[in-house]
């Protein structure tokens, strides 16, 4: 019992002093899922459900939540957390939900973290329970930690696989019955994942005008897109590993590239990469610098990380634009290229 750490000598709930730890950045991810039908899934992707503005209301919901986690849940600490962002995606049958909590202090944000995602999820429920009132809010979970004596940790693959393997899948447009499957990652020969690296996104203070432009491009060529993932430029090698957790196809990062102090995003995207794939960044940077010579301050870099295609683009609406330009003709051959499958000669 005393291994518990929220139960004393005596088998007592207890709150767990902190005092003597030191004040670490923390940062927490967690997911989950609300099951539903494809027509509700359409509706909100449409901004078209009877109660509008589905999404927005479920983020603001699930950031107040994650500020009001040490009052929900009895022995959890007051945190000054310094940033909560909440993300949804779509699969077939499902609204994916991705919650980041952030602070500076003695402990962690796990339940901040999971809270958001709890209570995002059930507002996402209230929304669209006119239309499906069998949506099933599951698989809250921890997906990775930073921060403290233990330092980074995933949570292991296969622990999701083996939630999901004995759970059916929900047939698309048909009621479905509550299931314990996790929400599946975002892998295979068309997932990506758009990571932004910007302080003042990941602190409120901006609005992210690359991220969402990604993510519609990558969609609307068929990929799974899990993002964008918002990290300030100090964490963006926690960025980095969020987004290559289960190996994506690509991953696309914007900001961070150019010559401030502050940008990082290159020397990140270097430590992780296996091999380097020069002539995508160098066209991406000709093609901006022959419209705006500022352009060629851009460093960013171009890899494989694995079987990951990493790619950076400047954090600007211009430079996604030029990004997307170079990219678009090339992504299918280079993506059947790296998971080995026919290639073509090229000098």
């Amino acid at each position: 019992m005393s291994e518990l750490s929220h139960v004393d000598g005596e088998g007592r709930a207890r709150m767990v002093d902190v005092s003597a730890k030191s004040d670490t950045t923390r940062i927490a991810v967690a997911g989950g899922e609300l099951l539903t039908t494809a027509e509700v899934i359409a509706l909100v992707r449409a901004d078209d459900m009877p109660k509008a503005d589905v999404l927005s209301t479920a983020r603001i919901a699930g950031i107040a939540g994650a500020k009001k986690t040490s009052e929900l849940i009895p022995l959890c600490h007051q945190l000054a957390l310094s940033s909560v962002q909440v993300e949804f995606g779509f699969t077939e049958s499902s609204i994916t939900i991705e919650a980041t909590a952030k602070t500076k202090g003695p402990t962690g944000v796990e339940m901040e973290a999971l809270t958001a995602v709890a209570v995002a999820g059930l507002t996402l429920h209230d929304m669209v329970k006119a239309v499906d009132p069998a949506a099933t809010l599951n698989g809250v979970r921890l997906l990775t930690k930073e921060g403290g004596k233990h330092g980074h940790w995933v949570r292991p693959e296969s622990a999701d696989h083996q939630q999901g393997s004995a759970a059916t899948k929900p047939v698309p447009g048909e009621p479905h019955a509550a299931s314990t499957a996790s929400p599946a990652p975002i892998s295979g020969a068309r997932s990506a994942v758009v990571l932004v690296a910007s302080t003042g996104v990941a602190a409120g203070t901006r609005e992210d005008t690359t991220g969402p432009v990604l993510t519609e491009w990558l969609a609307g060529l068929g990929f799974s897109v899990r993002g964008p993932l918002v990290y300030a430029d100090a964490d963006i090698a926690v960025g980095l590993a969020d987004a290559l957790r289960f190996e994506p196809s690509l991953v696309i990062s914007t900001g961070g590239t150019g010559a401030s102090p502050t940008d990082a995003t290159p020397e990140a995207t270097l430590a992780v990469l296996t091999r380097e794939l020069p002539g995508v960044a160098e066209a991406i940077r000709q093609r901006g610098t022959a419209k705006f010579p500022l352009a060629a301050l851009s460093r960013g870099v171009a890899g494989l990380a694995g079987r990951s295609v990493l790619v950076n683009l400047p954090g600007s609406p211009g430079g996604v634009k030029d990004g997307i330009a170079v990219l678009e003709p090339l992504l299918d051959h280079l993506l059947a290229q790296v998971a080995g499958g026919g290639s073509h000669d090229n000098n």
